[in-house]
């Protein structure tokens, strides 16, 4: 870790997360007396008083009053803007995920609509794939409740229960062929391939290379170069990046990819540029993008999103925007233009919102979420990669036609930019990170 001035901060690394090259130079505050709750709760504030991006809006609130660092921070910090960013995690999960692209749970991910609970991704040699599970199965029942009294009730969560190795949770899902199951599934580690997918497609005479990436993590890197260099050797001419369900996670890891995306085009051209809160702005630094062995250096790109696109994988289209047409497919990204540090404390992890980012044209600042040019459905009813899936049908077309089949009016395009607060999952924190069960 780089030191400039100052004081050092006790840090694991950066999100959007900020990571590796993480801050500049960042404060060492007094460690916890002791691992009480009050000591806790003490710390919490002596961090978010200092670092917290918008820490002249903390609550003055007494760290004391509060039963756990979490409950401390979730009453103090800024909500009308910091609603599921900034949370609390346990340094060994943490460690696992951001190392190892491991979790504790069932191994699978599902999007919650009005009527109905459906699997939109099930991770290898998990409990569910034991269970027989797959993407487009809808899950009718858990613990014998029916999906939609525990939607109603909100008790949904409470129902999948904690992510604790050795938690059971029955299921009942139901097949598209009609066919039900019921399972008990017991929680325990899952790894989450990061490239899920690799990809060649001829679209008329043009080769159309396709990568469906999951999380921003320390063995993303591998696997994005072998999935690059594949690419590379297939001399593909264009690129549909999916990122449909990923949470985000490390800043390092988003530089590494949109330096693969931008190669000759973009190298050492300015990625992005941390801002800070004003006592912190000697933190300030610019990011820049690299030279890649592996980089294509494409013309444009076309990226699949949902709204379950976030952090990182925002940060990715925005550090590109300014150095070449970025075409969004599918949904209106999440909306988090800003990232966290990880500071380390008893055996917890404090992620506060700590900076925002910019890119090379001072843009930012995209809380209502990055707005879709040509409107796609995330297609359950088909598998990830099918080029009849309807997100990946209509990144094909585009790159075929240049149009859109379905543009999104200008009207609903400035209705969402303008909707900063919009319904968000109630998935917070590292659930949202990791967006999966």
């Amino acid at each position: 870790m780089s030191r400039i001035s100052r004081r050092r901060l006790p840090l694991v690394f950066a999100l959007v997360v900020a990571s590796g090259t993480a801050a500049p130079a960042v404060a060492q505050w007094s460690p916890p007396s002791n691992c009480s709750v009050v000591s806790q709760n003490l710390f919490v504030r002596e961090v978010l008083t200092d670092l917290y991006y918008w820490n002249t809006y903390l609550l003055p609130l007494n760290p004391a009053g509060f039963s756990s660092p979490d409950a401390y921070l979730e009453a103090v910090k800024y909500r009308s803007l910091d609603q599921t960013f900034s949370y609390v995690g346990y340094r060994a999960s943490t460690d696992a995920f951001y190392s190892s692209s491991q979790y504790i749970g069932l191994g699978y991910s599902a999007i919650l609509g009005e009527t109905d609970y459906r699997v939109s991704q099930v991770f290898p040699d998990s409990p569910a794939s034991d269970a027989g599970m797959a993407r487009g199965d809808r899950i009718v029942a858990v613990g014998g409740v029916p999906i939609e009294v525990l939607v109603a009730s909100g008790q949904l969560g409470n129902a999948i229960g904690p992510s604790t190795e050795g938690y059971t949770v029955t299921m009942t899902f139901e097949h598209p062929d009609g066919s039900r199951v019921e399972a008990a599934m017991t929680k325990r580690p899952v790894t989450m391939p990061t490239v899920m997918t690799t990809q060649v497609f001829d679209v008329e005479g043009r080769r159309v290379g396709y990568v469906f990436f999951r999380n921003f993590v320390e063995p993303s890197i591998e696997a994005l170069d072998a999935a690059f260099a594949a690419l590379r050797e297939a001399r593909v001419q264009e690129l549909v990046l999916d990122l449909r369900y990923n949470g985000g996670g490390l800043v390092s890891v988003a530089q590494h990819l949109a330096s693969l995306i931008g190669g000759t085009r973009t190298s050492g051209q300015v990625l992005s540029e941390y801002f800070h809160n004003e006592q912190n702005a000697f933190r300030n630094r610019i990011l820049r993008f690299e030279d890649k062995e592996q980089a294509l250096t494409l013309d444009r790109l076309v990226v699949v999103t949902t709204r379950g696109t976030a952090s990182a994988s925002e940060l990715v289209i925005n550090a590109l925007r300014p150095h070449m047409p970025v075409v969004i497919v599918g949904d209106t990204t999440y909306g988090k233009p800003v990232g966290q540090y990880g500071i380390n404390f008893c055996d917890r992890v404090l992620f506060p919102v700590s900076f925002t980012l910019r890119n090379a044209a001072q843009e930012g600042d995209y809380f209502g979420g990055m707005a879709p040019s040509c409107l796609a459905g995330d297609d359950l009813d088909r598998q990830i990669g099918d080029p009849e899936e309807a997100s990946l049908r209509e990144a094909l077309r585009y790159i075929r036609t240049g149009e859109c089949d379905a543009p999104v009016p200008v009207t609903a395009e400035a209705r969402r930019a303008k909707k900063i607060l919009r319904d968000r999952s109630v998935r917070t924190g590292f659930d949202q990170i990791i967006n999966a069960y």
